[in-house]
């Protein structure tokens, strides 16, 4: 590079010169900037995730239905006597026992019938004591012929129309006694005892539904299976659910409305003789203990019970697996860690796993966390806490 010292001319008296080092140092910096190179930016890290491996191995099949409680047995309370009603002595909604009174109707009139079927008895027994006397008095009488056989043959039938006087008016007073007992209306089982539908006062009567009493432990979980679904696996519902009534060894799930899981098992103990020809479905019940009742009659749920088994099932972690429009893929990632996006068909949940029918090959991983920014065909960097799918859980 040429460099030219140049003198600028100043008028005549004032002419001054630049310093030639002040020019020396600006031209070095102009050479060493135009020289410079720029330099080159690095190369994009692969993305970081998180892989688990396919494992094949047997799973449980399970099916579900819906389901509704019931209580093992449901008592209607209604009274056998009409009368008013004077008082209630439960607590609705609490724990009842059997034998505990419930409410008390006015007895008043009962024990006034009492008093009347007593005095009918009492004259009754007057009349068959005279008849007896009357008997007695003229049987020899007449055997001496000192009076027609008829007149006796008239007090032997007075003295039995007496007799069975004496019997209705002990009928009427063991009738009148019975209503007089009814005034009080006892609990027939241990249970939970419903809102009182009748309240002091209230005239109540042989069709009043005072209130209901559930037996709660155990509880009943009535569920019912389509005809449709029974038909295509007949055979094994059927033996399933006819060992499962006999022996009671196939456990019952059941799944509350916030799909906690009951902690107990139940068994199935009852299903229909026949298909409903209204529903066309088959009821089934199962029976759960229930201490403390946690579940009450009228609940919804659903019942889970193992139908069969899955022999050597693909398993991956639900979270590996992507729907888009109803389809189903994964981000399969090979040796050379590069991913690529694979179609699958997935079967049923299993825990937190979800089985893959076809797509899939054992031992193969899938990305389960991080797949959201890989693009088929990228590399990938596995992270060192590889994930494996489990078949524990139901």
């Amino acid at each position: 590079m040429e460099i030219r010292l140049a003198y600028q001319s100043r008028p005549a008296g004032r002419q001054s010169r630049v310093c030639p080092l002040a020019l020396l140092a600006g031209a070095s910096l102009l050479m060493s900037a135009g020289c410079e190179k720029k330099e080159a930016a690095p190369p994009p890290q692969p993305p970081a995730v998180k892989v688990a491996e396919v494992i094949q191995q047997d799973v449980p099949i399970y099916s579900e239905w819906v389901a509704q409680l019931n209580g093992d047995t449901n008592a209607e309370i209604t009274p056998k006597v009409q009368g008013y009603v004077l008082t209630k002595k439960y607590q609705e909604g609490f724990p009842v026992e059997k034998g505990q009174l419930l409410f008390e109707i006015d007895p008043r009139p009962f024990e006034a019938a009492l008093d009347q079927s007593n005095a009918q008895l009492a004259v009754a027994q007057a009349d068959l004591s005279k008849a007896e006397t009357d008997v007695a008095r003229d049987t020899p009488l007449a055997a001496q012929n000192a009076i027609p056989q008829r007149q006796l043959d008239n007090d032997k039938s007075a003295e039995a129309a007496a007799k069975a006087q004496v019997d209705a008016a002990k009928a009427q007073i063991q009738q009148v006694k019975l209503n007089l007992e009814w005034t009080k209306v006892y609990s027939p089982i241990d249970g939970i005892a419903g809102v009182a539908n009748s309240q002091v006062g209230d005239l109540v009567g042989p069709t009043t539904k005072m209130t209901t009493i559930s037996k709660v432990n155990p509880i009943r979980a009535y569920f019912s299976i389509s005809e449709n679904a029974y038909l295509e696996q007949a055979q094994r519902i059927a033996a399933i659910l006819h060992s499962a009534s006999k022996t009671g060894t196939r456990p019952v799930e059941y799944i509350q409305a916030n799909e906690a899981p009951y902690p107990s098992t139940g068994q199935i103990i009852l299903i229909n003789r026949e298909v409903s020809s209204q529903t066309g479905t088959i009821q089934v019940a199962a029976e759960f203990a229930n201490p403390n009742a946690i579940l009450r009659p009228g609940g919804f749920g659903r019942v889970r019970i193992q139908t069969g088994d899955n022999k050597d099932a693909l398993l991956v972690p639900q979270v590996a697996v992507i729907e888009v429009q109803s389809a189903y893929q994964v981000a399969v990632v090979g040796p050379d860690n590069k991913a690529s996006f694979r179609p699958v068909k997935v079967g049923d949940k299993v825990g937190s796993n979800w089985i893959i029918t076809d797509g899939l090959k054992p031992g193969e991983k899938v990305i389960t966390e991080g797949f959201q920014r890989v693009r088929d065909g990228m590399t990938v960097n596995i992270e060192p806490q590889t994930q494996t799918a489990s078949a524990e859980g139901k």
